[in-house]
């Protein structure tokens, strides 16, 4: 056998969905009402702060509209050559009160806005982590991000300040109309008549920012895909010289982006230039017809004076309406785009009482569970009793049958094995079989169509997630590393991991020093260094011992290391297997020969299963891809299955 054997298999097994599974799910077109329904819910855990704000905000208002009036009292006091203090006095006052009103409830806005912000994006990553994985691999990472950080950023003043803007500016608008009315009634019609023009304008136009608004953070999202995509690629972009044909690819979604978002930017800019002209006009209006009035005497140049003020002051709650209005219409559509995701199907919550697969019946002192004699750590034996012939499934599979997709084909059919408490099982078979699927199956990634799958006997259904998978241990095909440090990365599935056990783990690997040239060694941020491909499978392969799982799944834990480091994972591998079950997606030969049972996979089937020699002598499938390795063994004649 050569030193360092070649794929058993001509391409490794991805396991990946189909393309068409993976798409993202269509997003509803749901009715305005029920937009604004979301939104809303976003903001009604945070209630008592609106509501304190809305009447900070009532009082402000209340502050401004009674100045005009005061002020009519000053000039009308000069006229009658009374005592000024008063009114001047209150003036100052209605303006310091006013002033602290107004920052007492820009600050607690504020405050309000940040944490819906925070409780939306808090929602995300919660449902991020809870979801099922196909309900997150049929999205892109970069669309998931984006709602994340952007569509939350537009949720911040929809959901808090823009809904108490709606009511304080209604009041402040009829408030301000009441007043007009106490001093002039022909002045107000003018008023009223400029207003219902600019609001019929405004209803038109403002839909238009809402769809706008949309389509431009979904143009974002798939920007963010479609980049974070080529990022990971970046290697294989750049050597297939693809920079440039992959950059426009980019940009047809930037330029989507932003031609939404210009024609957001064009209806927001007419909307308030129609609504500052509108009322701009009434005002020139107003005061041509004010003196006309005044010099007939029909009119006191005091009220003259206070009307005026109330029409500058206009200004500012229909700005305020305006305004409330545009950024409704991009909180309900992030809101809703917010909420797509926080639908999607999540994993449940194991049962009070359901988790009996975790709970073993062993004595504790039973012998050694972990490849060094170590326990499992959350001070549960690690093992079940055992038959005398070590034969006792730890897991059981029975005609199952898995699809990625409610309309996907099945990605295993009828399929049914055991895996030994003890001893290392091996699955083979060409790239597509469903070799990884049968890993997703176990650790509930994925959920059968038909078929049991058993835990110690218990139906996984009746387990749990959670006490489900803490009693595996898995190390992926591509082996991702988690944000953080080295050390981070070992101690992922056990955190309280003591130094010694993470030496342990390292030099089982061939890991043991290899990092003492960092900088600041284990601590070191992966981010700030360079790691093999070697190092990333050995680093994921440590991090699952120190688990001393139950089941150790390997989806080809050789595919990247070299022949020497290769004969080290094959130590653990063979350790591991004395004390515990060990279940591998093996594309090696060198890791398939010595698993004590192999099974090959054909179309999502098992279609045989042996030992290694039984299979050379019994099994076409199985032969040639043996034979493709182009190893110079004497192989059996063949024989028919």
């Amino acid at each position: 056998m050569p030193t360092t054997p070649s794929p058993l298999a001509e391409t490794p097994d991805t396991a990946d969905p189909p393309a068409d599974a993976t798409a993202p799910p269509a997003e509803p077109d749901l009715p305005r009402g029920e937009r604004l329904r979301i939104l809303v819910s976003f903001a009604r855990p945070h209630a008592r702060s609106l509501s304190l704000g809305l009447v900070l905000g009532l009082a402000a208002t209340a502050m401004g509209l009674a100045t005009p009036m005061v002020t009519k009292w000053v000039l009308d006091s000069l006229t009658a050559s009374g005592d000024l203090a008063a009114p001047v006095g209150v003036l100052l006052a209605l303006l310091v009160v006013g002033s602290a009103v107004g920052l007492a409830q820009w600050i607690l806005m504020g405050t309000v806005a940040e944490r819906i912000v925070y409780d939306a994006r808090r929602s995300l990553v919660d449902h991020f982590l809870r979801a099922t994985v196909p309900a997150i691999t049929r999205r892109p990472v970069g669309e998931l991000v984006t709602r994340t950080t952007s569509d939350t950023v537009l949720l911040r003043e929809a959901a808090s300040s823009s809904l108490v803007s709606l009511v304080n500016g209604t009041v402040s608008l009829v408030g301000t109309l009441v007043l007009m009315a106490v001093l002039d009634l022909v002045l107000l019609g003018t008023t009223i008549a400029a207003i219902v023009v600019v609001g019929a304008v405004m209803a038109v136009l403002l839909p238009g920012i809402g769809t706008a608004q949309q389509a431009s953070q979904e143009s974002m999202g798939r920007l963010g895909g479609t980049l974070e995509g080529t990022l990971r690629a970046v290697r294989t972009v750049k050597s297939s010289r693809a920079e440039r044909r992959q950059g426009d690819k980019i940009l047809v979604d930037a330029q989507g982006a932003r031609d939404h978002a210009i024609r957001a930017v064009r209806t927001t800019a007419v909307a308030w230039t129609v609504s500052w002209g509108g009322i701009q006009l009434a005002i020139v209006v107003i005061l041509g017809l004010g003196a006309w009035r005044v010099s007939e005497g029909l009119l006191a140049v005091s009220s003259l004076v206070a009307f005026l003020l109330y029409a500058f002051n206009i200004v500012g709650p229909i700005t305020e309406l305006t305004q409330s209005f545009t950024q409704l219409q991009s909180g309900i559509a992030a809101a809703a785009r917010i909420r797509e995701v926080t639908a999607m199907e999540t994993e449940e919550a194991p049962a009070a009482g359901t988790d009996r697969a975790t709970s073993s019946t062993a004595d504790p002192s039973d012998g050694p569970t972990t490849p060094d004699g170590h326990r499992a750590r959350d001070g549960r034996p690690a093992r079940t009793p055992v038959g005398p012939d070590g034969a006792v499934p730890v897991v059981e599979l029975r005609g199952v049958t898995a699809a990625y997709g409610p309309d996907a084909p099945p990605a295993v059919r009828d399929v049914s094995f055991t895996i030994p408490r003890r001893g290392h099982t091996a699955l083979v078979g060409p790239s597509g079989a469903g070799k990884t699927t049968i890993f997703s199956l176990l650790l509930r990634f994925l959920e059968p169509q038909d078929g049991t799958l058993l835990l110690d006997g218990v139906p996984f259904a009746e387990v749990g997630h959670d006490a489900l998978r803490a009693r595996f241990a898995y190390v992926e095909q591509e082996t991702p590393i988690v944000p953080g440090t080295i050390r981070d990365n070992l101690l992922f599935s056990a955190p309280d991991a003591t130094q010694e056990e993470v030496d342990r783990v390292l030099r089982a690997v061939r890991l043991d020093g290899a990092f003492d040239g960092l900088p600041e060694g284990l601590d070191t941020s992966l981010s700030s260094t360079s790691v093999s491909g070697g190092q990333r499978q050995r680093i994921a392969l440590a991090r699952a011992l120190l688990r001393s799982p139950d089941v150790l799944l390997l989806d080809e834990a050789t595919a990247q290391v070299d022949g020497l480091t290769e004969a080290a994972v094959h130590d653990c591998i063979r350790t591991a297997a004395e004390t515990g079950a060990v279940v591998t997606v093996a594309h090696r030969l060198s890791t398939v020969v010595d698993a004590d049972t192999i099974l090959v996979m054909e179309d999502g089937r098992v279609r045989a299963r042996g030992t290694h020699t039984d299979l050379l002598a019994t099994d076409d499938l199985y032969r040639d891809l043996v034979e493709a390795l182009r190893i110079g063994v004497e192989l059996p004649a063949r024989t028919s299955v």
